[in-house]
């Protein structure tokens, strides 16, 4: 059975362009977006003194790059703000692909949903190990897709997001490395 296209959008091709309005930009060029795919790659070249990925000639480019890059990225608020915990905020198509998650139901989601419960706990350390030491590498731990199956990621980069005025604003997380359990 084929794996259904995530990112596939519905368009209404009979509609005129004016009646749709914004309807047809993806919703990881929105312009909240475009901000937190600057945190995530400013934070990430402060971290680890490298870049995510090649610079790009403008913010929108730099948000379609990290988008299809290969590397699996994600990224939840600040850990404080929410009573349930961190919620995503960000999730590229690699990310959207592995959990087989549409966008509108991964970003929002609380992060801990990642994690099978029984991970959940050494996944909280992880966090707090790179929310107080700014960033950690070489992460390794089990993750569970929305269907219930288990991968292990390892290789991971963990990392504090920070805007451009040094605010504290959540973490993302970069992988290639994964195999189903």
């Amino acid at each position: 059975m084929a794996e259904p296209d995530l990112l596939a959008v519905s368009h209404p091709i009979a509609e005129p362009p004016s009646v749709l309005g914004s309807a047809l930009e993806p919703a990881w060029l929105a312009e909240s977006v475009l901000e937190r795919v600057a945190w995530i790659l400013a934070s990430h070249q402060a971290a680890f003194g490298r870049p995510l990925i090649p610079a790009a000639a403008n913010r929108r480019l730099a948000a379609q790059e990290l988008f299809v890059a290969p590397v699996v990225v994600l990224a939840h608020d600040d850990p404080g703000e929410n009573p349930i915990g961190p919620r995503l905020i960000y999730a590229n198509a690699a990310a959207l692909r592995l959990w087989r998650r549409p966008w509108a139901t991964m970003v929002g989601l609380p992060s801990r949903l990642t994690a099978e419960p029984v991970a959940r706990a050494e996944r909280a350390r992880a966090l707090r190990q790179a929310w107080r030491d700014e960033a950690i590498a070489h992460y390794s731990g089990v993750r569970i897709d929305s269907h219930g199956r288990r991968f292990q990621i390892r290789g991971a980069r963990l990392w504090t997001l920070r805007d451009a005025a040094g605010q504290r604003r959540g973490q993302a997380a970069c992988f290639s490395d994964w195999y189903w359990l």
